[in-house]
């Protein structure tokens, strides 16, 4: 049996390896065993690291990443966004989808309008002794550090009691982690960008053999071509390159740009990216890569990454100096490294396209 069910005696406080601190209290939990409760930087890697691990399979968290063709651009500035979005990767749920199928993972995803239905689909998993990966908006989320929606945040739930539920998040919010029972609901109820229907997955492995390091090249391939081939100018390549031109342009476009510029560029360096707009991690996963498989297109994929990843975290920085100082010249210098970027990144995917 992988569950534990007991009750927390008054006056105790306890700590298992993996949990959280359980404070002083009188609730029946439900724990599955044998989570290892290791928050990483991105949030859908870390729930899908939590999943595996548990299952058998361990990855680190650039692998999982680019396995799952994780990277991507896209400038969104949709009708009624008070500030432009960039992102780095592709759509929520979407790296677990491609994992799953690369892999040959038994994926299992269930989603409902019925927030009871919901919370049975989740605890009858983990009553069962397995963990559960969650889609819901971070914005409910007690232990979340800044309060903003974002519908696309997926966490791993290991537990629960009367009153809480035991996660695992990124390093950055904290690792093991606990939430009101009524904020978590409220999280997978919300509506809006990016959010699912109370989304809940689980994974298991396949009964044969799984050979992932098989799956490599034509998980690069995919990413490459999908970043080549982007059907709008808003996404891959071209997606940078607007984004070059636009971002001259920022200080006017902010309501408030010591607020929005800075927030912008923290999104891009630290709100569960790994830095660099996801460009990090995926370097570090060419670099595993190419020390697996002997290829002179990974070498130089890697290469261009590296270079890639510093002009991005550059660009951040620029960005939030604009705000800080309302000086334009930092964002037209952000443009110049932005249409760079385009040219570099270009490069790379077209080099790795042909492995």
């Amino acid at each position: 049996m992988t569950v534990d069910r007991g009750r927390v005696r008054a006056g105790r406080r306890l700590r298992t390896p993996g949990w959280p601190l359980i404070e002083e209290s009188d609730a029946r939990m439900t724990i599955v065993k044998d989570v290892e409760a290791r928050g990483l930087r991105h949030c859908e890697t870390t729930a899908l690291g939590v999943l595996l691990r548990h299952e058998g399979l361990d990855l680190s968290e650039p692998m999982l990443f680019g396995l799952g063709s994780g990277l991507s651009f896209v400038y969104w500035d949709g009708k009624g966004m008070p500030f432009p979005f960039l992102g780095g990767r592709v759509k929520p749920f979407v790296l677990t989808q491609n994992l799953a199928g690369r892999l040959g993972l038994r994926l299992r995803t269930q989603e409902t309008t019925s927030p009871r239905r919901a919370w049975e689909n989740v605890a009858a998993q983990i009553d069962a002794g397995r963990p559960v990966g969650l889609q819901l908006d971070s914005y409910h989320l007690d232990y979340f550090q800044s309060q903003v929606h974002f519908g696309g945040h997926v966490v791993a739930m290991y537990g629960y009691d009367d009153d809480q539920a035991y996660l695992v998040d990124t390093d950055q919010q904290g690792g093991a982690v606990r939430t009101s029972r009524t904020g978590l609901a409220r999280a997978r109820a919300e509506r809006g960008p990016m959010t699912a229907r109370h989304r809940s997955f689980t994974i298991t492995l396949p009964d044969g053999p799984l050979r992932w390091q098989d799956r490599l090249i034509p998980a690069i391939e995919a990413c490459a071509d999908a970043f080549l081939a982007a059907p709008i100018a808003n996404l891959g390549h071209r997606g940078i390159e607007k984004t070059a031109r636009q971002v001259p342009t920022w200080l006017l476009r902010a309501e408030q740009p010591r607020r929005d510029l800075p927030q912008a560029a923290l999104l891009m360096e630290r709100a569960g990216t790994g830095g660099a707009l996801f460009r990090a991690l995926y370097r570090d996963f060419l670099g595993e890569c190419a020390e697996l498989i002997d290829n002179g297109g990974l070498r130089t994929g890697h290469k261009l990454y590296g270079e890639a990843a510093v002009m991005w975290t550059d660009v951040a920085a620029l960005i939030a100096q604009a705000g800080e100082s309302g000086d334009v010249a930092h964002l037209e210098r952000a443009g110049v490294i932005l249409h760079d970027l385009s040219r570099i990144e270009k490069e790379a995917m077209q080099v790795l396209r042909r492995l």
